[in-house]
């Protein structure tokens, strides 16, 4: 168990190392002319996120051959050892193609399906978010902790939709009910930040439908370690293949599972 808690960790520190790597690599591309295609009517992928990705499953692959790999934009590899990462090479595409200055490259770790390490790197910023599980979360090596906000009607929360119109709507009568009972709510367009920017007291809560484990893997687990709350919208278990995510400061969570689910389907 040993060598296997010392793989771990050297995969935690590749994670850092490979995150602001694929970061910089963001920021020398932006604005400068690069192919943008369409994974659905609205849905875009850039080159850039691919480059980003093969960057990263390059790094894995060279240091840790056995690992399995779970990847957007489809690096996806099989792996013998029971260690996966997931990737996002770039959450936020939209907001890059587009310009607006708010994405990220998220990378988690998981062993036996148990989410161990996640690192979120925001490079505009420079901030990167860390965490190792039981050992708290970080930003640029600072410890971090949700919110003390006890009230949601004096809360700042944020959510993100989907690319599926059904999903859409779904999430429009959601956060016209949300609005009713908080200060007010954001719409940014990466859940890996907005996870992330729950863990350090930005935001007060978060929700948002239609996600995948890419999405959320990193995030939901410096919430976590942060001292949050990360559930389904029910309050039951949430896992990163489950579409829905609520993740909050743990104080406002009651009220939050209670509008969400009188929202109605």
């Amino acid at each position: 168990m040993k060598n296997r808690e010392r793989e771990l960790r050297d995969a935690y520190r590749l994670a850092r190392r490979t995150a602001i790597e694929a970061g910089k690599l963001l920021l020398e591309r932006r604005g400068s002319p690069f192919e943008i295609s369409k994974k659905g009517p609205v849905n875009l992928v850039t080159e850039v996120d691919l480059a980003a990705e093969e960057l990263i499953v390059g790094r894995i692959r060279d240091r840790f051959p056995s690992h399995a790999i779970l990847a957007e934009e489809g690096g996806s590899v099989d792996g013998a050892a029971p260690i996966r990462w997931v990737i996002d090479p770039l959450d936020g595409t939209t907001n890059y193609a587009h310009g607006y200055p708010l994405y990220c490259v998220s990378i988690a770790i998981e062993f036996a399906d148990e989410l161990v390490a996640g690192v979120v790197y925001n490079p505009v910023a420079r901030e990167l978010f860390t965490a190792y599980r039981g050992e708290g979360a970080q930003l640029n090596g600072r410890s971090i902790s949700v919110s003390a906000e006890e009230g949601l009607m004096d809360s700042l929360l944020c959510t993100g939709f989907s690319y599926r119109r059904e999903e859409i709507l779904k999430n429009l009568r959601l956060f016209n009910r949300v609005m009713d009972h908080a200060r007010s709510v954001r719409r940014d367009g990466s859940a890996a930040l907005d996870l992330c920017f729950v863990a350090c007291g930005r935001f007060d809560g978060f929700w948002e439908l239609s996600l995948h484990p890419w999405d959320v893997a990193a995030g939901s687990l410096i919430v976590r370690e942060a001292g949050g709350s990360v559930t389904r919208f029910d309050g039951g278990p949430v896992g990163i293949r489950d579409p829905e995510c609520l993740a909050t400061n743990g104080r406002i969570h009651d009220a939050m599972i209670q509008v969400l689910t009188e929202a109605g389907p």
